[in-house]
């Protein structure tokens, strides 16, 4: 049974507190009180993290907004057509619809932004966000639990969760078909558990191979693990355009062009590195 929980904490007049803006903000929050420790640990200012909070916040949404409606909304009159037909529903973030992929891509153009304004090492701030992203990310996932939002198909799985049926999307809103019983698949508490479990292997990175990492070698694990989780679960995604005859969508794309540049960037710092270390041991030989 799901669990009864408005979406709405308080309401008054034409203004309302909801429960995904909340976690959203407490996401944010907390991943920047994790990239500001990080920061202070190479030395430099955490405030400069909170300074640029607003920065990240506003790229992250507009980015995320965007994405969702010109590449994310299926494509018909329920969708991408009811944007086009109405084009201030575009800037309406109340009723949802944002994407993390979008976010991602405003968020980042945001930190570029902000630390060439105030001349800040990049590739330390965006260690930072990787840090504190994935928990963040697993905390805002809970107010798609409470909008009753981003499931997959039908499951007879012990877990999967009841949908109610003004919060089903076609064809899952015929109840002829699927009866008020029908569970569906939670992808965002598999999307969180995701996240959650890199959120732990960050961290277990960053302490045990602290001596050996560069600048700009945490935010690449986070590139290669966070779209390699979200490849596969786009599969049970019922609520994107995917591509005519296919069972592909834009973020499959995204994924293997983050996972593939990701990897082999990182490879290559590994390899040059080792080879900086090999060439100092030789010099040293040969001074000995």
């Amino acid at each position: 049974m799901y669990p009864p929980v408005s979406p709405v904490i308080v309401e008054i007049g034409p203004l309302s507190l909801r429960w995904y803006g909340v976690l959203m903000m407490l996401a944010f929050v907390i991943g920047a009180a994790i990239a500001a420790r990080h920061v202070e640990r190479r030395n430099l200012d955490g405030n400069t993290v909170w300074d640029g909070l607003l920065w990240v916040l506003i790229g992250a949404v507009i980015g995320a907004r965007l994405y969702y409606v010109f590449i994310q909304s299926p494509r018909g009159p329920e969708g991408l057509g009811r944007y086009l037909a109405n084009p201030l529903e575009i800037i309406n973030v109340m009723e949802g619809g944002l994407h993390i992929f979008g976010g991602f891509i405003g968020g980042t153009l945001a930190i570029l932004l902000y630390v060439r304004r105030r001349r800040l090492p990049l590739a330390v701030y965006l260690d930072g966000a990787a840090l504190g992203l994935p928990l963040g990310q697993a905390i805002a996932r809970l107010g798609n639990f409470i909008n009753q939002e981003l499931y997959g198909p039908p499951t007879d799985l012990p877990w999967g969760l009841r949908i109610d049926p003004p919060h089903r999307i076609p064809p899952y809103n015929d109840l002829t078909l699927y009866p008020e019983s029908t569970r569906f698949h939670p992808l965002f508490l598999y999307e969180s558990l995701w996240n959650l479990a890199g959120f732990g292997l960050l961290h277990v990175i960053a302490n045990r191979f602290a001596g050996r990492l560069r600048d700009g070698d945490l935010v690449l694990v986070y590139a290669i693990w966070y779209p390699l989780g979200r490849f596969f679960l786009e599969f049970l995604r019922t609520d994107s355009w995917f591509f005519p005859g296919t069972p592909f969508n834009v973020v499959h794309l995204l994924s293997v062009v983050a996972i593939g540049s990701s990897a082999a960037l990182l490879a290559r710092r590994v390899v040059r590195g080792h080879r900086a270390t090999q060439g100092a041991i030789g010099r040293q030989s040969a001074e000995g």
